[in-house]
């Protein structure tokens, strides 16, 4: 007997992903667990094993794929789930006395079909096929509201067709229910958040080939998930900035001087390390910065872990693994472990794991140059600290005399981003002068090693 493989629930609230490699053929002959598909999702590939013992016997995606949880992938012959399934089959068409009795009067299941009747209450996503989902969208139907007719409840293309058809019939029951008098709005319980605003109509773009030659590249991978998680951020976060100028020359000098070491037992010293153990004190001085807002419940979460990732420019697209526990580690012991998870994100070996968790998010563009920018911030934290290019600088100091002298001062621009829902400007203000201060007084970054 053949059996179905979809794609499963990967957690985390995921739902969809990417095939990148299909791993067998038709024919071949696996076991359960055998590696079958990498699917990207998230921004991390991971390994899909296969659930049976048997013959691949039909292949229905392909490298480039979208799919979503529940997307039938494969077919397989033969192994144990098949006779399990089988049972369970028979026991789902054996019919009790009672239900026999309503059979010789009335098949229920058909009225529900032929009648309009609701589909049964399901939990997690519908099994269906790409081609039913697509055409489920152009009907405008929602596929929770379909009665399934399919092998194990899966929603075939007739079943969305044929409620459809009964659009206008259930369009007349839902008109003959009573109305709400006009003007007024469904109660509400205490503390129930009411509904969004609609989001706007995006339009269409114009035939941009009337004015030239065009490409079309798709969104996918990396590319997708950021466009998604920042759209997200930046329409669920009303974001602020607040900028500073730290003077980072000793701290530069203390960099310098230590690299050669740190190198050898296998890391970088690199501003970032500085400032992941700044931020870890900034953090605990004010923890409105190391939280999350949950709006259902109206309430702020505040996290007692410092996990913090770090923004990684790859081929793929940026992406952020999480360092967790830095407030537990050393400098040297940060230098190594971010380039060693640096160095693994750009070969595309990171673990889905390691890309979740963060509770603070720090992103250093001063490599590539710029003198500031407004970095997003990565939902649903709270903030995200962006660094600029250190430069040296023409600075004016006041002396103990009280005359001032100018002389050449290495400057690093700093941007702290901030959802103004849990935090304000001056709070800003404060939290960036922790930040600063630690990073001007290589003394308090001692004490820390």
């Amino acid at each position: 007997m053949a059996r179905s493989f979809e794609l499963p629930d990967l957690g985390e609230g995921i739902h969809e992903g990417e095939i990148v490699e299909v791993l067998v053929s038709v024919g071949d002959e696996v076991e359960e667990g055998d590696d079958i598909l990498v699917v990207e999702t998230d921004k991390a590939a991971v390994e899909i094993p296969s659930p049976y013992t048997g013959e691949v016997t039909g292949i229905e995606v392909e490298a480039g794929d979208l799919v979503e949880v529940g997307d039938l992938m494969m077919t397989f012959s033969g192994g144990e789930e098949a006779a399990e399934a089988t049972e369970k089959e028979d026991e789902r068409e054996e019919p009790s006395e009672s239900e026999e009795g309503a059979a010789e009067v009335e098949p229920e299941p058909a009225k529900a079909q032929e009648g309009g009747g609701e589909a049964p209450e399901r939990k997690g996503p519908v099994p269906a096929s790409p081609a039913t989902r697509r055409l489920a969208r152009e009907l405008g139907v929602d596929l929770a509201q379909v009665p399934p007719t399919g092998p194990a409840d899966r929603v075939t293309a007739e079943d969305v067709r044929a409620l459809a058809e009964r659009g206008e019939e259930e369009a007349a029951e839902a008109a003959e229910k009573p109305e709400r008098p006009e003007g007024k709005a469904p109660r509400r319980a205490l503390g129930e958040v009411p509904e969004t605003i609609p989001a706007p109509v995006v339009p269409s773009l114009p035939d941009f080939s009337r004015w030239g030659e065009i490409d079309r590249v798709p969104l996918r991978s990396v590319r997708r998930s950021t466009a998604k998680q920042m759209a997200l951020s930046w329409a669920q976060i009303p974001h602020v900035n607040h900028q500073d100028r730290i003077d980072i020359t000793e701290l530069e000098a203390f960099r310098e001087a230590h690299k050669a070491e740190i190198e050898e037992a296998g890391g970088r010293l690199t501003p970032t390390i500085f400032a992941l153990k700044a931020a870890v004190t900034a953090l605990k001085e004010h923890p409105r910065f190391n939280a999350s807002l949950d709006p259902e419940s109206g309430e702020i979460v505040l996290k007692k872990y410092y996990h913090i990732g770090v923004a990684v420019d790859t081929d793929r697209g940026l992406l952020v693994p999480v360092i967790r526990n830095v407030d537990r580690k050393s400098i040297t012991e940060l230098s190594i472990e971010l380039y060693e998870l640096a160095q693994r994100t750009r070969e595309n070996e990171i673990g889905l794991e390691e890309l979740q968790g963060g509770t603070f998010t720090i992103t250093n563009i001063g490599v590539l140059g710029g003198s500031a920018f407004f970095p997003i911030i990565n939902f649903p934290e709270v903030a995200i600290l962006g660094m600029a290019r250190a430069r040296w600088e023409p600075v004016v100091r006041r002396k103990a005399d009280g005359t001032f002298e100018t002389e050449p001062r290495y400057m690093l621009p700093l941007m702290i981003s901030f959802d103004h829902r849990v935090v304000d400007g001056a709070d800003a203000a404060r939290f960036g002068n922790v930040i600063k201060e630690v990073l001007e007084s290589p003394e308090r970054l001692l004490l820390m090693m």
